[in-house]
C-alpha cells in the first residue's frame, strides 16, 4: 500500500530576467522612492503581505532595509525575493529594487 502523500502547492517558477530587461527596468526605478521599509523586526508575515500588494499594484517597487550588517541584508532581500515571487533587479546599498508583473493586465511590458 502506498502511504498518503499530501500534494505540495504548485511554486511559482522564480522570474529570470535578461540583461536588456534589467538595465530596462533599472531605467524605470530611478525615480522611485522606497514603498517598503524594512525595519528592526526584519521580515515579518504583515511586512510579506505589504510587499505582496505593493508589487500586485505597481509591479516594480524600491525597498529599504535598515540592517548594519550587510550579511544581514543579503538574507533578508533573499527572503524577500523569495516569499514575493519577484526578481531582483538591482540592489545597491540598503536600497533594492524588486520586479514581480502583475497577474492580470500586467503594466510594465519589458523589451526582449
Amino acid at each position: 500500500m502506498i502511504p498518503f502523500r499530501p500534494e505540495r502547492p504548485a511554486q511559482a517558477m522564480p522570474i529570470a530576467l535578461a540583461t536588456a530587461q534589467k538595465r530596462y527596468l533599472r531605467t524605470l526605478a530611478h525615480n522611485l522612492k522606497p514603498v517598503i521599509l524594512v525595519g528592526a523586526k526584519g521580515v515579518t508575515p504583515a511586512l510579506l503581505a505589504e510587499l505582496r500588494n505593493a508589487l500586485e499594484h505597481h509591479e516594480l517597487i524600491k525597498v529599504k532595509i535598515a540592517a548594519e550588517d550587510r550579511d544581514e541584508r543579503d538574507a533578508w532581500v533573499a527572503e524577500l525575493v523569495t516569499a514575493a515571487d519577484a526578481a531582483l533587479v538591482q540592489r545597491v546599498g540598503n536600497v533594492a529594487c524588486l520586479f514581480r508583473p502583475r497577474r492580470k493586465d500586467p503594466g510594465i511590458v519589458l523589451p526582449r
